[in-house]
Formats: structure tokens, C-alpha cells, sequence
């Protein structure tokens, strides 16, 4: 059952981002508040979808729950606490994830902390950062699916890649996909920019916080 509210949350997060995206699109064309609102609580909504679809896949880690075929594939009940739950991201699936939780989450900051951006500039950029979330949600739904069922469920799983069995690389993709996925409200920022046809002194003292938030993250991951 939590593999169904974790997999129908990530859908929910999808139709969200897509909302977020049309919302927030049509209200800048339109200069229509109230759509441009729908868009920004839209972007809030898909990023609480994947809080809880991510939750409820480190949930089935911790608990070794071996009827998830991501699960069978990257743990094993004789890890230690920390690695069963390292293991939510140590796949292709559960990176995927991970990704998408950070991505709609930035989009959830840029749309509640947006509020000195002009309102034809935050829509755009709420727009742009929508699309990017529709395309990687869409890819996780269907390609690439952490939640997927084993017919016969194995007794024991196959253990966590060697390589992240180690404290620092175990925090190593968080903070990387922190640094990565942050640069993504740069270019939704610099493609609003475009759209407006204003990229003056205001513009860049929005843009800057978050390119050293974002790099900032990159340099941890990789001192890690």
C-alpha cells in the first residue's frame, strides 16, 4: 500500500507541474493574477507530492520491503540503518527521485520566495521551471518507475552499490543534485528574462543568491 501512495503521488506531482506550467504561462500572457497564483500553488502542491513519495520510498527501504523490485535490487536487511536509507537513492530509480524532489522543490521556493520579481518576470520563470518538471516527472513515471512490483518477492535483496557504502559518498548525490538541480532556477530565471526582454541590475541581484546557493551545494558534493 505505501508503494501505491508513493507511485500516485509522483503522478499527482506530474498533473501538478503541468497545471504549474499552464497556470502560471497563461497567466503571464494574459497578465492575470489569479492564474499566475494557481501556477505558483501549483509548483507548492508537485513539491509536497514528491515529499511524500520520496518518504514513502525510504520508508519501504528502512523496512526491507522486498516486493518493491528497487528495493530487492539495492538493499539488504543486514545494512546498517544509515545505508538502507542511502539506498532510496542508490539506483537510477530512486536518483530520479531524488532529482525530481529537488527540482519541484526549487520551483516551490522560487514561487513562494519569488515576491520581488515582477509579476510577468516570476510567472514566466514559474512557467519555465514547470516544464522542466513535467519532463523529468514524465520520464519517472513512465521510464523509470522506484515503485514497481516483484511477481515473487525475493527473501533477501541484493544489497547497496559498494561504491556508496561510505559515509561521505553515501551524502555525496544529495548535495550534488542539490548544486546541479539549484542552477535549473538560473535558467528558468534567464529564459524569463529573455521572454520579458529584461535582464537589467534587478534582474542579476535575484539571480545571484540562488547561483551561489547552487554552487555552493555542487562544491560540498564534490568535496565530499
Amino acid at each position: 500500500m505505501i508503494a501505491e501512495i508513493g507511485a500516485f503521488a509522483v503522478v499527482l506531482a506530474l498533473i501538478l507541474s503541468v497545471v504549474q506550467t499552464l497556470a502560471s504561462g497563461v497567466g503571464r500572457l494574459r497578465r492575470n493574477a489569479t492564474l499566475a497564483a494557481v501556477g505558483e500553488a501549483s509548483a507548492l502542491g508537485a513539491f509536497l507530492s514528491l515529499v511524500v513519495s520520496f518518504g514513502a520510498l525510504v520508508y519501504l527501504f528502512v523496512v526491507s520491503d522486498f516486493s518493491v523490485l528497487n528495493v530487492a535490487s539495492n538493499s539488504h536487511t543486514a545494512k546498517p540503518l544509515i545505508y538502507r536509507i542511502g539506498g532510496a537513492w542508490g539506483s537510477h530509480e530512486g536518483s530520479m527521485l531524488l532529482w525530481c524532489l529537488a527540482l519541484t522543490g526549487y520551483g516551490a521556493l522560487l514561487a513562494v520566495y519569488g515576491r520581488g520579481l515582477s509579476a510577468g518576470l516570476k510567472s514566466a520563470a514559474v512557467s519555465v521551471q514547470g516544464v522542466l518538471g513535467v519532463v523529468f516527472l514524465a520520464y519517472t513515471v513512465f521510464a523509470s518507475n522506484p515503485f514497481a512490483r516483484v511477481p515473487q518477492p525475493p527473501v533477501e535483496g541484493r544489497s547497496l552499490n559498494p561504491l556508496l557504502q561510505d559515509p561521505a559518498l553515501l551524502l555525496h548525490p544529495p548535495f550534488l543534485y542539490a548544486g546541479y538541480v539549484g542552477l535549473s532556477v538560473v535558467f528558468s530565471l534567464a529564459v524569463a528574462a529573455l521572454i520579458e526582454g529584461r535582464a537589467d541590475a534587478a534582474w542579476a541581484r535575484w539571480v545571484r543568491p540562488w547561483t551561489l546557493a547552487a554552487w555552493s551545494a555542487l562544491t560540498v558534493g564534490i568535496a565530499l
